[in-house]
This record gives C-alpha cells, sequence and structure tokens, in this order.
C-alpha cells in the first residue's frame, strides 16, 4: 500500500538527501559524465552514497535516476537499457536503506525546451512515462519531479507519475526575477503550487536554483497556496568559480542556521541540493532533532534499524563542495 505523506509529516519535517552529483564525483566520476550511467557500471559507489546520507540522518533518500530518462541518456546508451538504469538505482537505494530510511525516486528534467519546439509533450509524456514505471517496478515509496522550470514539462512528468499509484512529490526551481523568487518562464510559487495542486501532486516543493535564505519566503508562499505538504531542498548558497572548479560558500552550520526559519515558513520535507553533502544533513538532524541526535541510545537504535521517521544516526565526516548533477 503507498504511503501516505500527510501521515508521515504528521510529527514534524522529515529530514531528506543532499546532492548526489558532487558525492559521485568524490567516488571518481569525471565532471561532464552521465551519473546516472553509475546505477550499473559502479553500482557499490552509488551505494555508498546512499548509504553516507542514511548514516548523516536522511530518513527519505532519493535515487541516482535525475536524468535517467531516454532522452538525457539517448546519445550514451541504447533506449532498452533506460528501464534497466532506473531499476537498478532504485534497488542500490533501497539496499543502502535497509528499512531505515524511505526511497524516493529522483526525476528531473530532460533538458530540451517545449518552448522552442526541441520536443513535442508527446515524446515527454511517453519518456517520463517509461521512466516512472521503471521506478516503481525498483520498488521506489514514492516518487520526486524535481529541478523544473517549465511547468507544463512538470505538469507532463507529474501526470505520467500518477499513472505508477505511488505518492508524487512536484518541486520547481525559484531563481530568476528581481527576488529570485520566478522560474525561468516566470512562474511565481503562487501559480506553481495552485497548477500542481490541480494536477494531483501529493506534495509541493522548490530544489537548487539559491540558497536557504531566499527559500524561507519561498517556502511560505508555496505553504500559503497549498494544503499539500511542503518540500525544500536548497543549494548551500550561491556558486564560485575558484581555480577552475565550481564552489559553494555556505557552511552546514551556516545552512543549518536557517532551518528554524524553514520549519517556520511550513516545510515538510528538508534536505538540500547542490553544495551539500552528509555534513549538512547531520547539521539539519541537529537542528530539528536536538535531543534525539544527543540520544546515543536512540542513535544507536537508528543504526541498527529504527523505523524511518526515527532514523537519527551518528555522523561520518564527509567533504566536497563542487558543482555536479544533482
Amino acid at each position: 500500500m503507498p504511503i501516505a505523506l500527510e501521515q508521515l509529516v504528521a510529527n514534524g519535517p522529515v529530514i531528506t538527501d543532499g546532492a548526489w552529483g558532487t558525492e559521485l564525483q568524490a567516488r571518481g566520476l569525471d565532471p561532464g559524465d552521465i551519473p546516472d550511467l553509475w546505477n550499473l557500471a559502479r553500482p557499490e559507489a552509488v551505494a555508498e552514497v546512499a548509504q553516507a546520507y542514511i548514516d548523516a540522518g536522511s530518513q527519505i533518500i532519493l535515487t541516482n535516476t535525475f536524468g535517467a530518462n531516454r532522452i538525457r541518456l539517448g546519445d550514451h546508451v541504447p533506449a532498452s537499457q533506460v528501464p534497466e538504469i532506473n531499476r537498478r538505482g532504485v534497488q542500490l537505494s533501497r539496499q543502502a536503506a535497509a528499512g531505515r530510511a524511505l526511497v524516493f525516486a529522483s526525476i528531473g528534467p530532460t533538458g530540451k525546451l517545449l518552448l522552442t519546439n526541441e520536443v513535442t509533450p508527446e515524446t515527454l509524456a511517453t519518456a517520463f512515462t517509461e521512466q516512472a514505471q521503471a521506478l516503481a517496478e525498483g520498488g521506489a515509496d514514492a516518487l520526486v519531479i524535481e529541478t523544473m522550470a517549465d511547468l507544463t514539462e512538470a505538469t507532463i512528468a507529474l501526470e505520467a507519475a500518477k499513472t505508477t499509484g505511488l505518492p508524487v512529490v512536484a518541486c520547481m526551481v525559484f531563481d530568476t526575477g528581481k527576488d529570485k523568487d520566478r522560474t525561468l518562464m516566470g512562474i511565481t510559487p503562487e501559480q506553481a503550487a495552485r497548477a500542481l495542486t490541480e494536477a494531483g501532486a501529493d506534495a509541493i516543493g522548490a530544489n537548487c536554483g539559491v540558497g536557504i535564505e531566499r527559500y524561507v519566503p519561498v517556502c511560505r508562499r508555496l505553504r500559503n497556496a497549498t494544503q499539500r505538504p511542503v518540500w525544500i531542498k536548497p543549494n548551500a548558497g550561491c556558486p564560485t568559480v575558484v581555480e577552475g572548479r565550481i564552489t559553494y560558500n555556505t557552511s552546514p552550520a551556516e545552512f543549518a542556521a536557517h532551518v528554524p526559519d524553514l520549519r517556520a515558513a511550513g516545510a515538510s520535507f528538508i534536505g538540500g541540493c547542490c553544495g551539500t553533502n552528509p555534513r549538512f544533513i547531520q547539521a539539519i538532524a541537529q537542528s530539528l532533532h536536538p535531543t534525539a541526535f544527543e540520544d546515543s541510545t536512540l542513535a544507536r537504535r537508528g543504526r541498527e534499524g529504527g523505523q524511518a521517521q526515527q532514523g537519527l544516526h551518528e555522523p561520518e565526516d564527509s567533504t566536497g563542495s563542487e558543482a555536479a548533477p544533482r
């Protein structure tokens, strides 16, 4: 039976994970390479990323399937491999979770624009339906449509994901305009929340684009525009180029300092996107559940297989801040 997101967040915000691309780069993925292909080529490295987030305190982890649709992968693998890449991505996260966290499978944009006729709605629907069905077959607990700039593409992906019967989180990127509160196509949080709620999303959210302090007002506006739970995964600040590498200047402690404000703004799910890593998740967990995190008995129980809503663990140290695909 599919999980009920409202029940999942009934006792307060649920901790999600952070960026995957940078973590895979730390394990040898070359910049510019396709992370999703490692589900078959380097599965042990993908599983390590999932494990690192669980050990840091993630109660929900995503999957290494952000770009695993046939449009993005078309120049890299035969179309027949696309479902296998998605199924394997879910299986790797589920094996790492081992009942200690839920697995929400990632669906990202295709990289093609409807506005310029690079792709048709029918082609998008076919690609997203194929991906969503494969993720469901792999055993995902829910699906997350994320990093969407085009509300039309997001809606097509949402409709495709809903055919699985799984709960679906739908997220847009708000990083444009004077106040960095619109999508690339000019959509406001209110417009996105209403459209995605009407289209059947089980949770509405924002990820990527900007740092956590800018997503506090965006979260509040999403919360005021929908009755659905709100999912927020900001970047670790704004990227800068240092010696040819993209880095982010927000520390885990600085990021976590805004978590109470995000919670007060109505966030039901809190994690990180580009530039974040397991140390950020550890900081979020300490901010949201300081007493539980300091309780060694609870931490030990979490390692031994506590419920996903209680799976807070003693952290391991981890570094890495350069940009990479989510």
